[in-house]
């Protein structure tokens, strides 16, 4: 058995280097590096050359990698000695020449406290390495997926689009402690539309679409292909676009809290398009991830490979090399799910969620919606909209700025179309100023769903709410800032004020009423605004039971649920239920 250093960050490392087939090293010698490198010493994959002074070790990487063309590892301490690979790294970077530099050193918490061997390799000159990352000493769960992706993330930049250099700084506790033991390290490749792709050996497959600004018809066929011949469906939401047969708008069936559907045992999930709010609650055993860009993207800590190439090309590829189709059989789940579930959809309280219900399926033709971050995102992405209706969120940052001033711009690039947002008070207190602009187009139409505060922080689950309970102290006034704007008229007087179309509603007949107008297709002199008042409690009640249609009988959630909740809790439900 081999011996290697206990430090979990050398040892996924290391593991990365082999798996990649990277064996020479040129080590300087040194203390912080020797957890490394005597891990390495001790491993015959490994074939390594001393460089004693590592100006000259570099240079030495530099002819051996131009030679062989393969990567050459370099380590040395973090004293001043990483300095001395710099000449070198410079011709290795304009060269192209595929070198690892691994600098071991001291935590990073010491760079600036006159600490001996310390020097600050958090930045790099432009052109010593295409990739700097950092290997921090592995502290938890989220330290070590950091270090796993950081360390195959340079590892696969050295030959990545012409290659190059690359360097990774690797902490060390100057452990003396060896194990024969090593937890596997999940490996990431890359491939190119050059290269020959990996066989799809999975029975189930689902694509999970994230952001997506504009899915073409080509796209769509070819997707709707793939998954005939793969036995796979296309999780989608509001920001996915995608539109095809195999279109799973899903939140509905896998957003059960007691109930675990089918569709989420799936074998592959190919992740394609940008940031979602929905993440399905997908049990898969491995990620692949296509996009054009080729970066490592690991969102469902799952990853194992990267296609660097245009979605259509990934599914053309692969749709090609098989013929035999299937039965549809994810698709047949996925459909006897949803409809079980949409027949015992209950009737909701007076909320985002109730107002997503009976508006999302009667948008217009063609109509643009914009969802504001993040309970009305949540709240609409249980809905389906038509087949011609295209959907779009500011999820890029993930905040709630901005939402009114982005449906502006957009409306005003397409004139014959109308454009809907849907946002919460402080998402459109955040942004009002952008309704005074004079370009102001009256193809817009906004519902302001008010309910006094940030409901994303003051639902019960939350992690906001969640927190200031803990503490004793109420989440009301500082996390979900309630009480800001709380002039009843305001949003009306301002509204009135810049000419826009003004409703006001505060029970479901009220809203109803409005909604002949709200959804009309005659174009409108004046863009419009309906606020809608809704209390935080039932906005909770909402999700409540938006989330428990279906309860795994062979459990006791439900008689949990309703031994949390009591008689009188049932009773308020269906009081809310009634207004």
């Amino acid at each position: 058995m081999l011996s290697c250093t206990v430090e979990r960050n050398a040892q996924i490392l290391l593991q990365v280097l082999k798996a990649h087939g990277i064996k020479r090293v040129i080590a300087s010698p040194g203390t912080t590096n020797a957890c490394l490198v005597s891990s390495m010493q001790s491993d015959p994959f490994f074939e390594i050359y001393s460089a004693p002074e590592e100006r000259s070790g570099a240079y030495m990487a530099c002819g051996m990698a131009a030679e062989t063309g393969e990567a050459v590892v370099l380590s040395c301490t973090g004293a001043t000695a990483s300095r001395n690979y710099m000449p070198a790294l410079t011709e290795a970077f304009y060269r192209k020449l595929p070198i690892l530099v691994v600098t071991s050193s001291r935590r990073n918490a010491y760079i600036g406290h006159n600490c001996d061997q310390v020097t600050d390799r958090t930045v790099l000159p432009n052109d010593v390495a295409k990739i700097s990352v950092q290997m921090p000493i592995v502290m938890d769960d989220i330290s070590e997926w950091n270090n796993i992706i950081n360390a195959n993330k340079a590892v696969l930049e050295l030959f990545h689009r012409g290659g190059g250099p690359a360097h990774i700084n690797l902490e060390t506790s100057y452990s003396k402690k060896r194990t024969e033991t090593v937890l596997p390290v999940r490996i990431i490749r890359r491939y190119g539309m050059q290269d020959k792709l990996p066989e799809i050996k999975a029975k189930r497959i689902c694509i999970f679409v994230g952001a997506h600004s504009h899915m073409a018809d080509d796209l769509q066929k070819i997707i709707s292909e793939f998954c005939q011949k793969y036995n796979g469906i296309v999780l989608c939401d509001h920001t996915s676009n995608y539109r095809g047969k195999y279109r799973a708008f899903c939140n509905i069936v896998t957003g059960q809290y007691y109930w675990t559907s089918e569709i989420k045992k799936v074998d592959l999930m190919i992740h394609i398009g940008d940031i979602s709010s929905s993440d399905y609650g997908i049990q898969v055993k491995e990620v692949w991830r296509v996009n054009p860009d080729g970066e490592i993207r690991d969102t469902f800590k799952k990853l194992t490979n990267v296609f660097e190439m245009p979605e259509s090309l990934f599914f053309e590829y692969y749709s090609n090399i098989k013929s035999m189709l299937t039965d549809d059989e994810l698709l047949k789940i996925y459909r006897k799910e949803e409809s079980n579930i949409l027949k015992q959809l209950p009737e909701l309280p007076f909320s985002n969620l109730w107002a997503a219900s009976v508006t999302s399926k009667n948008l217009p033709e063609n109509a643009v919606l914009h969802l504001g971050i993040r309970n009305s995102l949540r709240s609409w992405n249980f809905f389906d909209t038509k087949e011609t209706v295209t959907g779009y969120s500011n999820t890029g940052g993930f905040g709630i700025d901005g939402s009114l001033s982005t449906v502006i711009g957009a409306a005003l690039s397409n004139p014959d179309k109308l454009y809907y947002c849907i946002l919460g008070d402080l998402a459109f207190f955040y942004d009002m100023n952008a309704l005074g602009n004079r370009h102001v187009p009256s193809n817009i139409r906004i519902l302001v769903v008010n309910n006094g505060l940030g409901f994303e922080m003051k639902f019960p689950t939350s992690w906001g709410c969640s927190i200031a309970n803990s503490i004793g102290v109420s989440e009301d006034d500082y996390v979900c800032a309630a009480g800001h704007y709380s002039q009843p008229d305001l949003l009306m007087m301002y509204a009135k004020g810049l000419n826009f179309t003004y409703m006001r509603v505060c029970t479901k007949a009220e809203y109803l009423n409005a909604l002949d107008q709200f959804l009309s297709t005659k174009y409108a002199d004046h863009p419009m605004i309906i606020e809608m008042i809704v209390k935080p409690e039932d906005e909770d009640a909402a999700l409540g039971l938006i989330g428990s249609i279906v309860v795994d009988e062979s459990n006791a959630a439900k008689a949990t649920i309703k031994k949390m909740i009591g008689k009188k809790g049932i009773n308020a439900i269906k009081k809310m239920i009634r207004r």
